[in-house]
C-alpha cells in the first residue's frame, strides 16, 4: 500500500471503532476499503476482525460507567457469545474462499437491512416496553442466550452489524436503560471480535500492516464514539454506512 492508502485505512479505522461503539456496523467502513487495496475477501475480513479488537476494548472502556452491575448478565451472555464466535470462525475458515465471496454480499445487504430499520425496531421496543406489564427474565431468558449464540456466529463469520443485531435482541429481551444494553452490546462484541481474533492469528493468512493500522485508528474511535455516542445524530452515520456497504456488495459481486 502507498501511504496514502495506508493514511485511508488508518481513517477507515477510526471511523469504524466510533461506528462500533455508537452503532455497530464498523466493518462496512473497513472492509470495503481493504478490499478496495487489493487484499483477497477472506484475508480482509481476517485483518480487519484482529484490527478492530483495539477499538472494541477501547469503546467498552468508554462504557465501564453503565456495565456497572451487569456481571451476571455479561457472564451469562458472553458464554453464548464466546462459544459464537468460535463457531462462525471456523466457518470462515473451513468454507471454501468462494463460499465466503458468495455469502458474505447476503450478509452486508442483511446487515444494511439492520441499520436502516434500526430507528423502527426502537420505537417497537420502547412500545413493547410500555405496553408489555409482565416482569421479563433479568437475563433474557434461554431465547436471548440461543439469538446471542446465533449473533456470535454471524459475527464470528463476518461481523458488519452484530453490534446492531445485539442491541436489538437486548432490547427486546431485556429491560434495562438503553445506554446500559448499549454497554453491554459492546463488551459481547469485543468477546466475539477477540476470540476470533485469536482463532484468525493462529491459522490464518493475516495482514499485519492493514492490522496495525485498523487498530491504531481504531483505539482513537472507540474513544470519539464513546464521548460522542449520546449526542451524534445517526441519520447521516446510517447514510454513509448503507453507501459504503452498497459498494462493498458491488465490488463482490462484480470482481
Amino acid at each position: 500500500m502507498t501511504w496514502l492508502e495506508q493514511l485511508a485505512v488508518f481513517g477507515a479505522g477510526i471511523a469504524a471503532g466510533g461506528i462500533n461503539t455508537i452503532v455497530g456496523s464498523g466493518t462496512l467502513i473497513t472492509f470495503p476499503v481493504l478490499l478496495a487495496f487489493g487484499l483477497p475477501p477472506v484475508t480482509a475480513n481476517v485483518s480487519n476482525t484482529i484490527g478492530l479488537v483495539p477499538g472494541s476494548i477501547s469503546g467498552v472502556h468508554g462504557y465501564r460507567r453503565e456495565l456497572a452491575g451487569q456481571r451476571d448478565r455479561l457472564l451469562r451472555l458472553g458464554t453464548a457469545s464466546l462459544l459464537g464466535g468460535i463457531t462462525g470462525a471456523v466457518l470462515l475458515l473451513v468454507l471454501p474462499a468462494g463460499a465466503f465471496k458468495a455469502i458474505v454480499p447476503v450478509l452486508i445487504l442483511v446487515a444494511l437491512v439492520l441499520v436502516v430499520v434500526q430507528p423502527r425496531l426502537a420505537i417497537w421496543v420502547k412500545r413493547r416496553r410500555e405496553n408489555d406489564g409482565a416482569p421479563a427474565p433479568a437475563h433474557g431468558g434461554p431465547i436471548l442466550f440461543a439469538a446471542v449464540y446465533a449473533a456470535g456466529v454471524y459475527g464470528g463469520y463476518f461481523g458488519a452489524a452484530q453490534g446492531v443485531l445485539l442491541i436489538g435482541l437486548l432490547g427486546v429481551f431485556v429491560h434495562d436503560d438503553i445506554q446500559r444494553l448499549n454497554g453491554a452490546k459492546n463488551a459481547l462484541a469485543l468477546i466475539v471480535n477477540a476470540v476470533s481474533a485469536v482463532i484468525f492469528i493462529v491459522v490464518a493468512d493475516v495482514d499485519w500492516r492493514a492490522v496495525v493500522l485498523i487498530a491504531l485508528g481504531s483505539i482513537i474511535g472507540g474513544q470519539l464514539g464513546a464521548r460522542l455516542g449520546r449526542r451524534m445524530p445517526p441519520t447521516l452515520l446510517r447514510a454513509v454506512i448503507v453507501v459504503v456497504g452498497l459498494i462493498a456488495v458491488i465490488r463482490l459481486v462484480t470482481s
